[in-house]
């Protein structure tokens, strides 16, 4: 599917990326836990927080409190400034071998275009930011992770996690009264509200890839 063609420049041009899926191969939450706690801990965590995945399926406030409960069980307790190597790492890792390559194109096309790239995630802004900033993003609009006076994690999240409706509140407020011509990508439900507010909206699934933009 090839973009449109550019918008006035009288425009702010701004392109919203999902994250999981659109711009990365797979889940990239478990996969950070697993290298923050090892593979053992959070397997343990998962089996028993999975009647409430279960019902995650069905259920936005199910799939909430099913996400907290794996971080309350993986991440509670750390102190933030301990997982900010973790999470820097991570970043470079996914950055170096775990993106599609041409939703990576597409990403590098709006920038050389001058267009604003801002990712908007479900997984925590912890390690989606320094991504972004890898990737010469203008914001990260992701899930924040809730931490106490001290700076150590709870693990519930911080006001909400950033799926469906949420997507389409926090890029609306990012975006502010600016009139603005926006691409939007996404690959599932999550991302359906987002994608509506779109000037030009991409779905992308699986394996399905991108042409080459103009």
């Amino acid at each position: 599917m090839s973009a449109a063609p550019s918008a006035p420049a009288a425009l702010r041009t701004v392109a919203a990326f999902d994250f999981d899926g659109t711009l990365t191969r797979h889940d990239t939450l478990v996969p950070f836990l697993m290298r923050v706690r090892g593979r053992l801990p959070v397997l343990r965590a998962m089996l028993a927080t999975a009647p409430g995945m279960a019902r995650a399926a069905l259920d936005g406030d199910a799939r909430h409190a099913a996400k907290e409960a794996l971080l309350i069980a993986t991440l509670g307790g750390w102190w933030l400034d301990e997982l900010r190597p973790y999470a820097a790492d991570y970043a470079r890792h996914l950055v170096a071998s775990e993106l599609r390559p041409d939703r990576l194109a597409r990403l590098r096309w709006h920038r050389e275009q001058g267009h604003e790239v801002v990712l908007v995630s479900a997984s925590p802004e912890l390690y989606v930011a320094p991504t972004a900033e890898l990737l010469g993003c203008a914001a990260t609009l992701a899930t924040r992770l809730e931490v106490d006076r001290r700076d150590r994690l709870t693990g519930r999240i911080f006001e909400a996690n950033v799926r469906g409706p949420v997507k389409e509140r926090r890029l609306r407020a990012w975006l502010g009264g600016t009139p603005t011509h926006l691409y939007a990508y996404g690959d599932s439900a999550g991302d359906a509200e987002m994608l509506a507010m779109a000037d030009v909206p991409t779905l992308v699934r699986g394996g399905q890839k991108l042409t080459p933009a103009p």
